[in-house]
Order: structure tokens, then sequence, then C-alpha cells
């Protein structure tokens, strides 16, 4: 594949950019918003180019990588000639289903055509898709350009030849890919992080700690572990006969917790306003992007000491 097509050039769409545009292919870029994929949608390519290079690596200059990521006009430039598109439009059914119209209509016979829907299950927008088989969800983690992550999955029409084809780009491009094996909501991040977020509102709403507190728990507690492995492998590691040993002694406080915990906690408006406030005490709302691009800095740095002291089970 040496072009490739993102439909949608907000903070998912232009992050794919960069992360095709560093593998070497050429991308057009589109946003229905007039000049939003030549204007901010590549200034922000370019910072994130930037970091890259900062924290060495980017293997070429960085105007060379932001040169394959040219703006275009409509999704028919977008798309034709396209070997594989990347959709990154709103969690809006009605515009999936528009927009995929659009792309299947000018797209070639055999383009992979995916989604990066958050939510939603490809299965309730790609059914009118002209060759249905040839297209996926491919979720990524926001912002794929520095988060390696993503989440292969198929319809019902998806063929095992383009699930395939998918996982096999996925990685030469730098990704990380999964499969789902049927289609869930929320596929697997999501219902993982968001029930996390339901517990962590549980906890702060009924009095046991602060949200300063859910916050260091984990980046000063599991989040230490997981960065490397895994909660199973977090099971199998933390018992010297494994997961089974590590179950059999722990299983029943593990099914009391889950019976405990509320990820269908009634968090009010109140609450929520709370947290925000002292969340901005902290973070005020005028250096969001200050703290990202610290977030950001410090996820590469992160991907250098994985790179640097690697997996060998991996």
């Amino acid at each position: 594949m040496t072009t490739v097509a993102c439909i949608g050039a907000g903070t998912v769409g232009r992050a794919w950019a960069v992360v095709f545009a560093r593998a070497g292919h050429d991308v057009r870029l589109y946003d229905a918003l007039p000049g939003e994929a030549a204007g901010r949608a590549r200034d922000g390519a370019r910072r994130t180019l930037e970091l890259f290079a900062e924290n060495r690596l980017l293997d070429e200059p960085v105007e060379t990588v932001l040169a394959r990521i040219v703006p275009v006009e409509s999704i028919a430039d977008a798309v034709s000639g396209a070997s594989y598109v990347q959709e990154s439009v709103r969690e809006d059914l009605d515009v999936k289903r528009q927009v995929f119209a659009e792309i299947s209509q000018f797209a070639n016979a055999e383009a992979i055509l995916a989604s990066s829907t958050s939510a939603l299950p490809g299965s309730e927008f790609m059914g009118a898709v002209e060759r249905p088989e040839r297209a996926l969800v491919v979720h990524p983690v926001n912002p794929p350009s520095l988060i390696p992550l993503v989440e292969l999955c198929g319809t019902n029409w998806t063929s095992p030849d383009t699930i395939a084809r998918t996982k096999t780009f996925m990685k030469e491009v730098g990704m990380k890919p999964i499969l789902l094996k049927k289609e869930i909501d929320g596929f697997i991040l999501n219902r993982l992080q968001f029930t996390l977020v339901a517990e962590a509102l549980h906890l702060v709403g009924e009095g046991y700690c602060d949200p300063e507190d859910i916050d260091a728990v984990l980046t000063d507690g599991l989040a230490l572990r997981w960065a490397s492995i895994g909660p199973f492998e977090v099971a199998h590691l933390n018992a010297p006969d494994g997961m089974q040993g590590f179950i059999d002694r722990l299983g029943p406080m593990m099914r009391h917790l889950g019976q405990s915990a509320r990820t269908d906690y009634p968090w009010t408006d109140a609450q929520i306003a709370t947290t925000h406030a002292s969340l901005c005490e902290r973070i005020p709302l005028d250096t969001i992007a200050e703290r990202q691009a610290w977030r950001d800095g410090r996820i590469l740095a992160l991907r250098r000491m994985k790179q640097d002291v690697p997996d060998p089970n991996s």
C-alpha cells in the first residue's frame, strides 16, 4: 500500500495521518470543515512529528514526513486510488452511513475501508457499503500517533482476507493490533476503561477518597505494572504457582469485590461539577494544551524505555 486516505482531520484523523506518513505512505487527508485539513490538522501533525524527532523516534526530517500528508478537497479526491481508507468522523450513525456510502462509491474495489469508531458496531453502518466484505472497524487509542494499540473488529460481512490484510498492514505501520472475535459495544479498551472510571466515580461519590487519590492509585500504582504487563500476567506473576495459585488464594475476595463494585453507579451532575472544579484547580483550562504536550512527551519516553528494554517473551 502506497496511498492511504484519512477521512476526518480531527485529533484522531490527523494522528492516523502521522502514523501512515511515518511508515512511508502517501496520505490524502480530507475534512468536511473548509481549511481544517490544510490548517489546524497539518499544524498538529507537524507538532507531533517534531515531538517524535525530539525523542529520537523519527528516522527522517520532519518536513520530509509531513510532505507525504496532502490535504484534499473531497472524499472522492481522498479515496480514489487509495489502497486503505481510515474514517475518523464523529460518532453519529447517520453521518457514518453517509460517509461510508460516499467512500465505497469512489474507492477502489480492493481497498480496505476502516472506521475509527469508538463504540458503534460496524454492522450498524457498514451494511450498505458496496462490497461490505472489505469493511471493518480499526479502533485506535487516542492519539494513535503516540499509542500503538489498535482493535480490529469485523462485521458478519467482513472477509477473513480483509482481517488478515489489515492486521498485516497495521503491524507494518508500527501499530499493535488485537483481534475481536465478535462485535460488542465499545470494543475491549473502552469497556475496560469506562468500567474502571465508573467504579472510580462510585468511590469518590460515596466519600471513600478524592479524585486525586484515584489518579495516584493508577499513576503510582497499577499503571507502573500495567505499562509492561497486563492484569492476567500480573496475577500470574503475583503467585509462585502462577495464575491458578493466585485465583485459589484470592478468588473469593475477587468475586466479593466484583459484586460490591458499582459500575452502574448513578453519579450526579453535581458530583461531576465538583470533580471538574478540583481538576481545574490543578490543571486550569488555559493550560490543558501545555499539559497535553507534557503527557505526550511522557508517553513517548515510556515507548523509548520499552523499546530499549524489549519484552523477551513478545
